[in-house]
């Protein structure tokens, strides 16, 4: 990684983390700053790196790793959850928050700093294609399962995928987006993409949380292990088999290996599912993951 951009994500961590404990900002404040990653600086990154993609039929292995990922989930959490006995809630936690990557919010930052910008393409389409549907169906069918709700009708699901901000971008990207647009629009949609790192490290130090009572140590653990080390090293073979190289390959595993989506964890705790445990995977997840990536960096770099 980087060092000015490890540093830069330190930084902003550290300073969410002073302004929660020093009430110097309102207790808002991190919703205000995701909203505007949301609708500003994702769309911004999308139209700023997807004109760059040139199509290729590998393309779709990127976009079924989350896919395949969430079956291997589901295969790994099920028989685990009946042997130690899981409550309901954490069990629809673990599912998840292990199934659901933060493939956008931190990940196209940190594939940005760690593999560089030729890689971002192809996480916008894991994101996209993948882990964000993924939120919009799987997502939305374990919340109303498991919370008691109704679960979700298709035209409740395909509603909540059209009023996504960055899917206009993406249609708008891959049609009528031009790879090299006039000077004054790249610049500024440069400058918007690159401003999602500082406001999403300062809106998670703001909300991390990583108290947790002894009983959920346990899930916290299976839950860890599961998304920052079982997923992207079935994301590994899953390359291979799709064809993957480079920079494509770099991509997808480490997409594979982003800690658990915040978004996933906040549904989890409005929907009252172990909101602990929920907030302990997503803080715990985005510190170890400092370690973590950069780890899976360099071993994806040693096996060529």
């Amino acid at each position: 990684m980087a060092v000015d951009a490890f540093c830069l994500i330190l930084a902003m961590l550290g300073l969410g983390m002073l302004f929660s404990r020093t009430r110097t900002l309102p207790d808002n404040a991190a919703e205000v700053l995701n909203a505007v990653v949301l609708y500003v600086c994702l769309p911004a990154a999308v139209l700023t790196y997807v004109p760059r993609l040139h199509l290729d039929v590998s393309l779709l292995g990127i976009a079924a790793t989350p896919w395949l990922l969430m079956l291997a989930t589901l295969a790994i959490l099920v028989p685990l959850a009946r042997w130690l006995r899981l409550e309901r809630q954490t069990f629809a936690v673990l599912l998840l928050c292990v199934a659901l990557g933060n493939s956008s919010f931190i990940g196209y930052p940190m594939v940005r700093a760690l593999l560089g910008e030729d890689a971002l393409p192809y996480a916008v389409v894991y994101d996209q294609f993948g882990t964000f549907i993924l939120l919009s169906t799987f997502g939305l069918y374990v919340l109303a399962r498991y919370s008691g709700q109704t679960p979700p009708a298709t035209k409740q699901i395909l509603l909540r995928v059209a009023k996504f901000p960055p899917l206009w971008a993406l249609l708008f990207a891959l049609t009528l987006m031009p790879e090299q647009p006039p000077h004054w629009i790249g610049s500024a949609l440069k400058s918007l993409s690159d401003a999602m790192l500082p406001l999403v490290m300062l809106a998670v130090g703001f909300s991390i949380r990583l108290r947790l009572g002894r009983d959920e140590l346990a899930p916290l653990g299976i839950g860890l292990l599961l998304k920052l080390a079982v997923m992207p090293a079935l994301a590994v073979p899953l390359s291979w088999l799709f064809g993957l190289h480079g920079a494509m390959l770099q991509a997808n595993v480490l997409e594979s290996a982003m800690p658990s989506m915040i978004t996933a964890a906040a549904l989890a705790i409005s929907h009252k599912l172990a909101p602990r445990l929920a907030a302990a995977l997503v803080g715990y997840g985005i510190v170890l993951s400092l370690a973590t990536l950069p780890a899976w960096v360099w071993v994806i770099r040693q096996l060529g």
